[in-house]
């Protein structure tokens, strides 16, 4: 993950740049000590994360979120507790507190991987040497809580976005929230018999009972179907 980081304090940004030294899969590609002159810098390059404090003069962590056009991910890093739920409100990975120690931000980082890259890589079983065709996933793991959970495509009856978390539904009368957009669980299950139908709703098509003008009937839950998705979902099950 390409980062950055954006800090007042000197000794924070030092101490900053030694953690990402030490991870392998961050590669720090700018640092910046106040959140105006970032802003241009993130507007134009390709970043994935950024440690953000949030009290610097002039032009604060929250100014600066709600500045700018393109939106990595994010780690807060203040010495404040205050702004903790404001942070996670405006979509925050993370919140780290001053003075930060290795092991609660190589926490975060994984965090952070597993929200950029949700589903897990295919473990490798056999030699290197040896050719095996390839087998097509019919499953994803997610982020709960602090496990990643495997979820059977087969078994998601829907999922619903929740601002910055989703909730997935499951054909157990269960749900799973994690904290991962919508559109990235979209771009990845399109193919795999799922459908967006609403800007807050994507389906499982094997477990649709009925479908009405409007609304599909999925276990005992009705779910809108908004104009924007309707011509494309009507089209894709031939109605």
């Amino acid at each position: 993950m390409k980062c950055v980081i954006i800090d007042d304090e000197p000794l924070a940004v030092e101490l900053l740049e030694d953690f990402v030294q030490k991870v392998d899969t961050l590669e720090l590609v700018s640092t910046f000590n106040n959140a105006i002159d970032a802003v241009s810098f993130i507007n134009q390059n390709n970043v994935d994360l950024i440690f953000l404090d949030i009290e610097m003069p002039h032009f604060s962590g929250i100014d600066f979120l709600n500045t700018i056009e393109k939106k990595p991910l994010v780690i807060f890093t203040t010495a404040y507790s205050d702004y903790a739920v404001e942070g996670f409100n405006l979509g925050a990975v993370d919140y780290l507190v001053k003075p930060i120690p290795f092991h609660r931000f190589l926490k975060s980082v994984v965090r952070a991987q597993q929200t950029l890259s949700p589903v897990a890589a295919p473990v490798q079983t056999i030699s290197e040497s040896t050719a095996a065709p390839e087998i097509e996933q019919d499953f994803m793991f997610v982020r709960a809580e602090y496990e990643n959970v495997k979820m059977n495509f087969a078994d998601i009856l829907y999922i619903e976005g929740l601002k910055d978390y989703v909730k997935i539904y499951t054909a157990d009368n269960k749900f799973t929230l994690t904290l991962i957009s919508l559109i990235k669980l979209e771009n990845l299950l399109s193919n795999k018999g799922f459908s967006r139908i609403h800007r807050s709703y994507i389906i499982n098509i094997k477990h649709v009972k009925s479908i009405q003008k409007n609304k599909v009937l999925i276990g005992d839950k009705r779910i809108p179907i908004s104009e924007s998705y309707k011509t494309s979902f009507f089209e894709r099950i031939n109605l």
